[in-house]
Parts: structure tokens; sequence; C-alpha cells
């Protein structure tokens, strides 16, 4: 029997520690080949999920792939994994994807109404990977159809939370985090009673400006700004996590996700980003679960669960990390997770419109538009001038949540321009 410490290191080369906890049984392994979807299939989680996918191909078989607007990259991940169709967002390059398909078999679509028919074709898991709001639709098509869903779109919650959870809820329809922050603390609860959850925390690496003083990160470079200490990412999470919007953006999920209120949410700085999720139970226990920093790990639970595969990633050695360090996040040199914690307090409305107006000025700072600091300062004015349009109530329909964000975005649009003017 376990003592009141124990770790336990598991084959995708995650570990659980536990203190003061019995680990719970898990159900058996299934031996049949589990069908998937993957919607983002060449952004950076797309891109992930077919590499732990082709470590174990007669693990999986893929239904089917999308895109926005990387026709030749789809075509050619559609061929690889022999996908059955291949859906391109913009309609204006369904020729050069069909020329791509050309010969294979493969049925060739366009345009957003055919991306969110391909989420719901009958799979076994939707691995949700659409960057923005465009991600809403097509992850709420793939709830109806009845599908799992491997949530890696952080819109689907800050956007339309409650809209989400709501669908997921009436479908009876569990919904994966591949979030590495999230994944571990749903690990970490795995089914444990809600009412003995004291506090849940988040971790951050602080990202590459996490000892740069405010001074320096007004003449920060999105090419500085790119540069994350830990993860390999796309440019608008990457920019996120130097804002620690990223992280603002993750307490409002897991509000959601976990169905915890803002005050038993919390954030760390863990430059080491080995620790992803803790939780500190009613008894004085917590657990936490610790994995290398590689996305791969997150999504091989997602797709396995509530099995679990081998994947290589790279195994944990405590002893050559020597030591793990913690400190509080900075709100004076970091707003945007003051503003983030801000919106969830507001409600459903004000987190649509932070995440919206994020984008543009996220977006705005890649194109050389604003300087780095401006990102929280449009968010924050975006909120404040939309209030009276949202009208304080959280969006009830996708109409409703696609509104807000649209308008969200004008507003933020409105604001880059006159800070360049």
């Amino acid at each position: 029997m376990p003592g009141p410490t124990s770790g336990a290191v598991c084959s995708n080369g995650e570990v659980m520690v536990s203190i003061g906890a019995v680990a719970l049984d898990r159900p058996s392994r299934s031996t049949a080949p589990r069908r998937v979807t993957i919607l983002g299939a060449t952004g950076s989680i797309g891109a992930s999920t077919l590499a732990v996918i082709g470590e174990r191909p007669e693990a999986y078989v893929v239904e089917a792939v999308t895109a926005n607007a990387s026709a030749a990259r789809l075509a050619e991940i559609a061929r690889s994994v022999g996908a059955r169709v291949a859906v391109i967002g913009d309609p204006t390059l369904y020729r050069d994807l069909k020329d791509g398909l050309a010969g294979s078999g493969i049925a060739a679509a366009a345009g957003p109404a055919a991306i969110a028919e391909a989420a719901t074709r009958p799979v076994d898991l939707v691995v949700a990977a659409i960057v923005g709001a465009a991600g809403l639709a097509p992850t709420l098509a793939a709830i109806g159809a009845g599908s799992r869903i491997a949530l890696a779109n952080k819109e689907c919650l800050v956007s339309a939370g409650q809209l989400f959870m709501k669908a997921a809820g009436r479908a009876g329809i569990p919904i994966l985090p591949v979030d590495s922050e999230h994944n571990a603390i749903f690990q970490i609860l795995d089914g444990r009673p809600a009412a003995a959850v004291e506090r849940i925390t988040l971790t951050a690496s602080g990202g590459p400006f996490r000892t740069w003083s405010r001074q320096e990160m007004e003449r920060a470079t999105p090419a500085e700004a790119l540069r994350h200490p830990s993860w390999s990412m796309g440019p608008k999470i990457t920019i996120d996590s130097a804002t620690l919007m990223n992280k603002g953006l993750e307490l409002i999920e897991a509000h959601h996700l976990f169905d915890e209120p803002a005050d038993r949410l919390d954030v760390l700085i863990h430059p080491q980003s080995v620790v992803h999720g803790l939780v500190r139970f009613a008894d004085g226990s917590m657990l936490a679960s610790l994995g290398s920093p590689d996305m791969r790990t997150p999504i091989a639970h997602c797709l396995a669960w509530p099995d679990r595969n081998s994947v290589a990633v790279r195994k944990l050695d405590l002893a050559a990390i020597g030591s793990l360090t913690f400190e509080a996040p900075d709100a004076t040199r970091f707003p945007a997770l003051r503003l983030a914690r801000a919106a969830l307090d507001a409600g459903g409305w004000a987190t649509n419109m932070l995440s919206a107006a994020n984008e543009v000025a996220v977006a705005s700072f890649l194109a050389g538009r604003i300087g780095f600091l401006e990102i929280a300062r449009i968010v924050e004015e975006s909120v404040a001038r939309g209030s009276a349009i949202a009208g304080r109530r959280a969006p009830a329909t996708i109409d409703e949540a696609l509104a807000l964000d649209a308008e969200a975005r004008r507003i933020a649009i409105g604001l880059v321009e006159a800070a360049k003017s």
C-alpha cells in the first residue's frame, strides 16, 4: 500500500504526484481503433495530434481534417493519414485543395458550412483545434452529433462558455481539455467530489518577459515576444503567454470546465514548466500533475482516454532538473491577468469581448502596428466601451456570441487605428 506521499510515472511520460490520496481504478483498455476528426489540422495542436497518431497508426482512423487557408499542407496531411474528407475554410482555395487530392479518393470541400458538416461525421473523438471564434460553430456541431470533444479552442469557453457547457451537458458529451494546465486538473480531479476541492491552481512559465521591467517591455519587438522559454506554440498563443493573457483566458476556461467560482481559481508562475496544475483539497492535501513541456502528452491523454497510450516525449528526470520554483504573478507588469479576472467577474459578455479584442490587439502587435504594452490597453478599453452594447448579458445563442465578438473586434480595430495616428 502506498504511503502518505506517492508518485507514479505513466506510459505517456506524465508523473502523477499524490499527497494523502489514493489513485482510482481505470476502465479496461479498448483494442478497437478510434475514429478521429481533426479541426485545425495544420496548426500547432493539429501537428502535435498528427505526431501522436503517427506513433500508433493502428490505434486511430482519421475521418476528416480541416484547415482555414493552407490548402497544399491540408492535402498533404489528408493523404498521409488516409482521411476520408478534407475541408478548407476559404472557399476560394477549393480548387487548390481538390487538385492536391487528385487521384487519392479523398473528398474535398470548402467553406465554414462544410467544416461544420465535417465536424458532424460519426467519430469517437473530434479534436477541436481551430483558433479563434471560427471554432465555435463546428465544435458545437460536433457536440450535437454526439462526438466526444478534445478541446483546444479557447474561444468555445471564453466566448460562449455557458452556452457551450450547457450543450455538452444536454448531449452527455465529455469535454476533454487539451491545454496542458486544464488537462492536468482534469486528471487530478478524476471524479473526486466537487465539495472536496478547495482551490485549483494553474501554472504559467511567465513567458519571455518574466523578468523584464515595464520600460523594457515597452520596447519589446514581436520577434522577442515570440521567443517562449518553454513551449513551441503558434504565434497568437505565444504572444498571449508573453502578456499573461493566455493564463487569464485559462482561468475563464477553468471556471466553465470545472464549474468552480473565480475565487477558488489561482495562478502561479513556475518557470520550469514541469508542474502543470495543482488542486488543494479541503483536508489540506494537494495533488500536482507533472510532465515535460510537450503538448503531445495532454493530446495523447485525450486521444486514449480513459486508457493511456505510450508517446515518445522526453521523460521527466527530477534529479536532473534539481529544483522547481514558484512565484506570484505581477499584476502591475502584466495587467492582462487582472483584465481577465475582471471579465470573469462581469460575466459572459465581458469574457467574449475580452477574447475578441485581444485577438485584434495581438494581430496588430505582430504586424508592427502597436507596441507590446498597447495590447492590454486596447483590450481593456474595448471591453469598457462594449459594456453598453452588450447589455451585460451572456450570449444565449451562437448568433449572439458571434455578434458580440464582431462588435468587440470593430471597437478594437478603431482603437488600433487611433493609436497609430
